[in-house]
């Protein structure tokens, strides 16, 4: 028996909700028409529906006609799915190096954490270099994973541009083994990517300094293309040794709640690869065992087709275009926007402080971050004058 004062839990100390999520959950508790809810990184369509993608429907067809078995698959997954992944992260080429691992994670996150965890178990010293602002899960699954962060300015707000000479101070204050996060495309918050020059010199300095990047590529097809967008992360692939990937299909598939992606890991040599495996393996034995299988064989469907991989591909292309267009018509509602036409992918921020972005929620039920991140294809198209404009009333004071 326990007390009160005695038990297992009385010594927990409430913890804040994540503020995305409290977001989420605000957003949900309003029930005014009209509402306008860019917050939750979902892709919506011209009507706001987020739509299950057709070739993701076949490929379940399939999947229910054809599976005859829910028996484990073991720790590794869906082998097929991870190598098929392999060339559309890394290109044709890439992925047939010596000594590269791909192993099925619960989502993007699960990809994450085991990467991170495999860095620690590597050297616990170990230190991550992390641009701010950047996704809010990031700094919490580095420390969670017992890993120091040092923190960098990567994007300005006010000025709307990255810090670049920032990011190079830091790469160059760096130590050897230390890891840097990096975003492979359509950075989250901000939608703000590198340009193939500053790529360049990020792989020159990460080679020169002995940096390990690991990159988060959550959004591959939804800045400029598939092979676009992952070619910052397959110059780093080719010049650095040793290089860490989570990659995710939960955005460029559309199959968010089933959560599916996959860790790839540059080893440097196939000899390696057998003992970093070794270890990838263990840790993912203790926190997913086994990871879930449909979506992963939905996918590895779609890529095995040659019919449903080029549907997937124009999904993904109309998708992308909405995407443009919508931040091409953000950017034209006021020159102080102009900014918005020129970044990638799904997210934004506005140039607005937390009060501002608080009266947006009261006076016209727009739910975005407090840091003004927006999900820019968050809303339906009737939606997009009317978001522009309470923006702009929310800027003008």
């Amino acid at each position: 028996m326990t007390t009160e004062t005695g038990g297992l839990f009385t010594g927990l100390e409430p913890i804040q909700t994540d503020s995305l999520l409290r977001l989420i959950q605000l957003a949900a508790e309003d029930d005014r028409p009209g509402k306008i809810d860019v917050g939750v990184g979902v892709y919506r369509t011209s009507n706001g529906a987020t739509p299950i993608l057709s070739a993701i429907k076949k490929a379940e067809k399939i999947l229910w006609e054809t599976q005859e078995t829910k028996a484990y698959l073991g720790m590794s997954g869906d082998k097929k799915y991870a190598e098929l992944l392999k060339p559309i992260v890394f290109g044709d080429d890439l992925a047939q190096m010596d000594g590269l691992i791909g192993l099925q994670t619960p989502g993007g996150c699960g990809a994450l954490t085991l990467g991170f965890m495999l860095a620690k178990a590597a050297n616990p010293a170990t230190r991550v270099l992390v641009g701010t602002p950047t996704w809010a899960n990031h700094p919490p699954v580095i420390r969670g994973a017992g890993l120091e962060i040092v923190e960098y300015d990567y994007y300005l707000k006010g000025e709307t541009r990255i810090d670049f000479d920032a990011m190079m101070a830091a790469f160059d204050a760096a130590r050897p083994g230390d890891v840097a996060l990096l975003h492979g495309c359509c950075h989250n918050p901000t939608g703000a990517d590198l340009d193939a020059g500053q790529w360049a010199k990020v792989r020159a300095k990460c080679a020169e300094k002995g940096i390990i990047p690991f990159v988060d590529i959550a959004y591959q097809g939804l800045g400029d293309g598939i092979d676009e967008d992952a070619e910052g992360l397959r110059g780093l692939v080719h010049a650095c040794d040793e290089v860490i990937v989570a990659q995710s299909c939960d955005k460029n598939f559309g199959v968010y709640r089933d959560r599916v992606g996959c860790l790839f890991v540059k080893t440097g040599s196939e000899e390696r690869a057998k003992v970093v495996n070794s270890h990838i393996m263990q840790i993912a034995r203790t926190m997913w065992s086994m990871p879930p299988d449909h979506s992963a064989a939905a996918v590895r469907i779609i890529l095995e087709s040659d019919e449903l991989r080029a549907e997937w591909l124009d999904e993904l292309d109309m998708m992308r275009g909405r995407i443009v267009d919508l931040r091409k018509r953000i950017a034209s509602s006021d020159p102080r926007l102009a900014y918005i036409a020129d970044q990638k992918g799904m997210f934004s921020m506005m140039p607005l402080s937390p009060e501002q972005v608080e009266k947006l929620r009261i006076d016209h039920a727009i739910y975005m971050a407090d840091s003004g991140r927006f999900n820019v294809c968050g809303m339906a198209d009737e939606d997009v004058d009317r978001f522009c404009n309470a923006v702009l009333e929310a800027m003008d004071g």
